[in-house]
């Protein structure tokens, strides 16, 4: 873990001495995208109206999601909520992307987890939106079924409030049923800029998170994470090569700004790594 370490600093340092460095140098203390949010009451109103998620938790223990009833097994998510709080608090970034190199790194995963590691958490609303379009997953993860998709709602077909699902009080959830056609071009248009800015204005969440496809797969995510105030990358242990990771790193950053890097599905640690599957 440590050698991983090393090595992205040493790339990010020669990136920055030919002139390229990530945008974290450059980061603002302000929101870079999102409308002003709905007053308190309307807030309130649009959240008790969503309907609520169905949870199976013998479904979630299948597929890995460990954190809806807190506990040892969600202390190394819990810690990531924690971290991307402090963070976003500081920078004043409200709009987050996961993102990985490859598929099946766990990026799905870690936002299920972390959705309920949010709801844990009393004094913040977010929001969780599958727009991996292409080969949506947090569905099946979370043992949901929708009428609609989130492609849907980007086009302005359906409306959040009649398709998202309330996870708790505290967390609302944008999930797919089967893969939308063109979603490159769904991604790009104003009218998913618009319906974004209408879900983060009517619903006025601290966080929204955002699940998108792998680089290496297509454009979609060149296509969306220029609309995101940051992004987290998550990487497989084992599985991701260095090279992808920094890689990812170097596309990303040319982009957004890099709130962190997830190590994800470790076998091994060290003492001083304690029983955490990622560091931050």
């Amino acid at each position: 873990m440590e050698r991983i370490q090393e090595a992205l600093a040493r790339a990010r340092a020669e990136r920055q001495k030919s002139g390229n460095g990530d945008r974290r140098t450059g980061a603002t203390s302000r929101t870079e995208h999102g409308p002003a949010p709905a007053a308190d009451g309307a807030a309130d109103t649009a959240w008790s109206a969503l309907a609520p998620a169905r949870i199976d938790h013998r479904h979630l223990d299948r597929h890995r999601v460990v954190t809806a009833e807190g506990g040892r097994a969600a202390a190394p998510y819990d810690l990531l909520r924690t971290k991307i709080i402090h963070q976003t608090q500081l920078h004043g970034w409200r709009r987050i992307a996961l993102v990985s190199p490859d598929p099946a790194a766990g990026k799905t995963t870690t936002l299920a987890n972390l959705a309920f590691s949010f709801e844990r958490q009393r004094d913040m609303r977010v929001i969780a939106l599958d727009l991996d379009l292409r080969r949506p997953n947090m569905h099946r993860v979370l043992g949901q079924r929708t009428e609609h998709g989130m492609a849907d709602v980007l086009e302005e077909r359906v409306s959040f409030a009649d398709h998202g699902l309330r996870l708790g009080e505290r967390v609302a959830l944008g999930l797919n049923g089967q893969a939308a056609r063109a979603p490159s071009e769904i991604l790009l248009s104003r009218k998913a800029r618009n319906a974004i800015d209408g879900i983060e204005r009517d619903y006025a969440p601290d966080l929204t998170f955002f699940d998108i496809s792998p680089l290496n797969v297509s454009d979609d995510n060149i296509a969306f994470l220029q609309n995101v105030d940051c992004a987290v990358i998550i990487a497989a242990a084992e599985a991701t090569p260095m090279k992808q990771i920094d890689t990812a790193e170097r596309q990303v950053a040319e982009l957004t700004n890099i709130l962190g890097i997830v190590l994800n599905k470790c076998r091994y640690t060290t003492e001083d790594d304690g029983y955490y599957d990622y560091y931050y």
